[in-house]
């Protein structure tokens, strides 16, 4: 069976199916076919070509040729794909009050979750947006740098700007050894803690949230990272005042 294609992953990302996106890539590629020749070039079987196909023709992806023996199917342009992106878009955001409502009334917990992976990373991400409170890091390395994250960090970072945060940082040594561009983008406020006390770790505060990261490199983060996620004001609000003990200490640059 063929594999999904150059662009499959991305398909799949943006919603279509696994036999949707080889289907949908066939056709860019080669132009108008056939239900048999899809099944062929695709890869995808021929009893699921049908329904894939269906699919497609109500995601306004591919229209259909009609002929006297067999009809056949084409690609639309793949800018439908930014306009099937912004519709999802436009039906989260008209939502989202609403759902921001409910998250917000449910009753405060007290947990320790595991954030996994890239994927898990930007979530953490994300969890800094979404609670609006200042953050605080203890042995920063700029992983929200790695080349995987970077297409969200520039959203990111207008988020932040938008809703205010402020970051507080004490970065490892060697990001100001290497000169990283991290300090560009975090404001005035970081210092960096003293030569020989690095690690591959890191804590970070906001909100009643404390991350305990591992796996982190300068400006990189690893693709199977693992970290602990502690929801817990009490236990926050003293990793704020020990992350204030430690500034008080750090000297000034």
């Amino acid at each position: 069976m063929a594999d999904t294609g150059q662009y499959g992953e991305l398909f799949q990302k943006i919603g279509l199916s696994k036999n949707g996106a080889r289907i949908y890539e066939t056709l860019l590629r080669e132009g108008e076919l056939s239900v048999g020749k899809i099944a062929t070039k695709s890869g995808v079987h021929r009893r699921n070509v049908y329904d894939a196909i269906q699919r497609l023709l109500e995601l306004g992806l591919v229209f259909e040729i009609l002929e006297s023996h067999e009809n056949r199917y084409q690609a639309v342009e793949p800018s439908k794909l930014v306009g099937l992106v912004q519709e999802k878009e436009a039906l989260l955001r008209e939502v989202l009050p609403e759902l921001e409502m409910l998250y917000a009334q449910s009753p405060a917990k007290e947990s320790v979750c595991i954030y996994r992976g890239v994927e898990g990373w930007k979530n953490y991400m994300r969890d800094i947006v979404r609670l609006g409170e200042d953050f605080y890091c203890i042995g920063g390395k700029g992983g929200w740098m790695d080349e995987r994250v970077m297409t969200y960090f520039p959203q990111f970072m207008r988020e932040i700007e938008r809703k205010e945060i402020s970051f507080y940082h004490l970065f490892d040594y060697e990001v100001k050894a290497s000169e990283h561009e991290i300090v560009n983008y975090v404001g005035k406020n970081y210092k960096f803690l003293p030569e020989g006390y690095s690690s591959s770790s890191s804590i970070d505060i906001f909100g009643d949230r404390v991350n305990i990261t591992s796996q982190i490199g300068l400006g990189s983060i690893a693709s199977d990272i693992s970290f602990t996620v502690i929801i817990n004001q009490e236990i926050a609000n003293a990793c704020r005042l020990w992350f204030q003990f430690m500034w008080d200490h750090c000297p000034d640059e």
